[in-house]
This record gives structure tokens, sequence and C-alpha cells, in this order.
């Protein structure tokens, strides 16, 4: 069964990085584009961008664009999220999806 497993959220200040890992399995990941989403409280799920199956072309949403960076590796079966100049209203829980599948997300709060 597909099975995508996020990891690499956590608390950090404005202005600081982080990079979010998604582990994927359970189908072939390489045929696939992968996409990240985010949910704050309250508010409903946003598209953060996505990334074509072979990696050569992303998208993102005009609220990350030029602060975030998705990646994949298809050898290790990951699509990465590397976020810089985080904003508190980055706070969200962020989730990837790929195939049929979605994680149960990695929760990022920016907060001083």
């Amino acid at each position: 069964q597909v099975q995508l497993v996020e990891s690499g959220g956590g608390l950090v200040q404005p202005g600081g990085s982080l990079r979010l890992s998604c582990v994927a399995s359970g189908f072939t990941f390489e045929d696939y584009a992968m996409t990240w989403y985010r949910q704050a409280p309250g508010r409903d799920r946003e598209l953060v961008g996505d990334i074509t199956n072979n990696g050569r072309f992303t998208t993102y949403s005009d609220s990350v664009r030029g602060r975030f960076t998705i990646s994949r590796d298809n050898v290790k079966n990951t699509v990465y999220l590397e976020m810089t100049d985080l904003k508190p209203e980055d706070t969200a829980r962020y989730i990837c999806q790929g195939s049929s599948g979605w994680g149960q997300g990695t929760q990022v709060t920016v907060s001083s």
C-alpha cells in the first residue's frame, strides 16, 4: 500500500530555515509527481508546491515562491521541502501527497 512519511518539522524562529523530508513506499516513486500541502488550524489546506516525476520542473504558491524549494531523490524515494526565511504565517502541518497517498504531516511552528 502507498505510504508517505514526513519528517523534519519543529520550532524555528522567524527568518530561520528547515528542511522537510517525505519518504515514499508502495508505488513506483519515479513515475509520479509529488506535492506538498500545508494546513494551519482553522484554515483550509493550502497547496505549497509540486515537482514533476523527473524533478525537472517545480511550481510554487505565491506565498512561498522564492523562499521554499522542492527537490527529490528518486533513488531514495524521497521528496524534500527546503524552507528559508520562515515567517509566523508559515506555521502549519506540512503534508506530502503522491500517487493515491497522503502522509500524516509534520508540524512546523515559526515563533520567537
